[in-house]
């Protein structure tokens, strides 16, 4: 009798994590394992954004267990072309929280016609910060908060190519 009970919850938790929409995935079921970082072209005010992100997506995809490589057969270019740094409060006329906005449009392609289109990819959070009391940690807070823009958007990306 109590195995009965326990096979039937063992079940039910079975099929609740299974519906929940999350899923085990293994190196094996990765679309490719190897990929070429092209040119990611910042058309933006802001200096070294494409170097960020040249590094994020690489260390994303090493997490993810895929290698890269500069002749893979699977190959992502493209372009940041929104930066923006947004007031969210202010008080007296000064702002005191600001948020950083990163978008991009990215292309992977690969052989036998493979082509995936990312259009307006970016954070899915909001990233904020406090304004500090001088220039300088002003600065060094924006500069916080854009790399974790910048690792957001490599994230995006990543899971945008292997898990859709």
């Amino acid at each position: 009798m109590h195995s009965v009970i326990f096979l039937s919850a063992v079940c039910c938790l079975l099929s609740t994590v299974i519906s929940c929409g999350y899923a085990i995935h293994t190196r094996a079921s990765l679309p490719f394992h190897e990929i070429q970082i092209g040119i990611i072209e910042n058309r933006t005010v802001e200096p070294k954004l494409q170097d960020k992100l040249y590094n994020a997506l690489t260390d994303e995809f090493l997490r993810q267990g895929i290698a890269v490589h500069r002749g893979a057969d699977y190959r992502l270019k493209g372009k940041i072309d929104r930066f923006e740094l947004r007031v969210l409060s202010e008080t007296s006329d000064v702002a005191t929280e600001y948020e950083v906005i990163i978008k991009g449009e990215f292309t992977a392609a690969g052989p036998s016609g493979y082509v995936k289109e990312l259009k307006d990819v970016g954070s899915p959070f909001i990233i904020s910060f406090s304004a500090a009391d001088n220039l300088t940690g002003l600065l060094a807070l924006k500069e916080l908060a854009s790399d974790r823009a910048i690792r957001d958007m490599a994230q995006q990306i990543v899971a945008a190519l292997i898990y859709r």
